[in-house]
């Protein structure tokens, strides 16, 4: 099997550890270690992987069994963790998104580049079954050029509970466009092969989250208490991204508004289009044609429902490991526009009139932010016990 002889640790040990660890097994990996602050989340994994077990994230990436980590904890710890196992010479595969802020981002960046170690970004989306059919068909030239996509990931009512680290914003770095959103927008950019980006403009929204009353018919945040906790964090986003080739993209995201959920994935070509919701295995092709009248062509592809991304993901890990070269997908690269492109977002949404950022000006922002690395270096090392519970 691809995963064989390779020995696999953990880092953040609820629920999506546990699904990497099962799919990183499933591949014929072994997992060796696994690491987490919570002691009752360290006996679990132990016990079902039959791994060792560390407080700290520094013990897990010099055992000599481990070979390569999977980071799953909050999103500020992914810098100290990830360059931390760099360092190690382990390979690393980090949970979306890269980093809670560009700065950090950028410092993982700076530290893959200086090692030979392998260095992925869990964005399991671009594996799914709906976009693997998608890229087959417009490598035959069914879609003509692309020229929009609309991307959407909205649910009606979905905001973590007040008091999770998924709205605190020392932890998460955002709300959800740093959550769900950078799924959509990812996908999006993925599609359009990662064009050069030449404006951005977004708003973002905290409507539901402070509320005293807010409705929540299914529970999806439990004990609600929106005076116990503070709650600084976006609850949607509207954002609109422009390309140097004239490619757009639309993107809205929401933890909670007032419309139907949607994950719906809209792709418009001049020769064609297609429409899938994100992750899904089935697409829908658009078309329109002359042959014998004029006619609609709406096409459904079924693909196979029990390859997931996730697997897909882990799969091209492992055998990037096996072959000793670096990924073809999911880089540190793209994942670096993706953060450049979210820090515009969030800059165009705090000048208050949704104002337009060029992406040379966040470049330059970038690059004086830089300036003062060192200093920030010397905070991030200072939190490397933050090996907290997953997403």
């Amino acid at each position: 099997m691809i995963g064989t002889g390779i020995g696999v640790g953990i880092v953040g040990l609820g629920g999506m550890g546990h699904l990497h660890a099962r799919s990183i097994e499933d591949l014929g990996a072994d997992i060796v270690a696994g690491a987490d602050l919570v002691p009752e989340q360290r006996d679990r994994f132990g016990s079902e992987f039959d791994a060792a077990t560390y407080e700290t994230h520094e013990d897990l990436v010099v055992d000599d069994a481990v070979d390569a980590v999977i980071v799953t904890t909050p999103n500020r710890f992914h810098e100290p963790i990830t360059v931390a196992a760099l360092e190690a010479g382990c390979h690393v595969l980090v949970e979306k998104p890269l980093a809670h802020t560009l700065e950090s981002a950028e410092r993982i960046a700076a530290a893959a580049e200086q090692s030979d170690a392998i260095c992925m970004v869990g964005f399991h989306n671009r594996h799914a079954g709906s976009m693997a059919m998608f890229n087959e068909q417009h490598a035959r030239g069914r879609f003509g050029e692309l020229t929009h996509i609309e991307a959407n990931y909205v649910r009606r009512r979905g905001v973590p509970g007040p008091g999770s680290w998924f709205t605190d914003p020392d932890l998460a770095g955002g709300g959800a466009l740093l959550d769900i959103g950078v799924h959509a927008l990812d996908l999006a950019l993925y599609t359009l092969e990662f064009p050069e980006i030449t404006e951005v403009s977004g708003v973002t929204r905290t409507t539901f989250g402070t509320r005293e009353e807010y409705a929540d018919p299914e529970g999806f945040g439990d004990n609600w208490d929106a005076e116990a906790e503070t709650y600084e964090v976006d609850d949607s986003v509207s954002a609109f991204i422009r390309t140097a080739d004239g490619q757009t993209i639309s993107l809205e995201a929401a933890w909670a508004t007032n419309r139907e959920e949607s994950m719906d994935f809209r792709i418009r070509g001049t020769e064609g289009g297609a429409q899938f919701d994100i992750g899904d295995t089935d697409i829908e092709l658009l078309e329109a044609g002359t042959a014998g009248v004029e006619h609609y062509a709406d096409i459904q592809l079924t693909g196979d429902a029990s390859i997931t991304g996730y697997a897909q993901q882990d799969e091209q890990f492992l055998d990037a490991i096996a072959a000793g070269r670096q990924p073809e997908t999911n880089t540190i690269e793209e994942a670096l526009l993706v953060q450049r492109v979210i820090d515009a977002i969030y800059r165009s949404s705090e000048s208050g009139q949704a104002e337009a950022i060029e992406m040379p000006e966040l470049e330059r922002a970038s690059e004086t932010d830089l300036a003062s690395e060192t200093e920030s270096e010397s905070e991030a090392q200072s939190e490397t016990e933050a090996t907290t519970r997953l997403e």
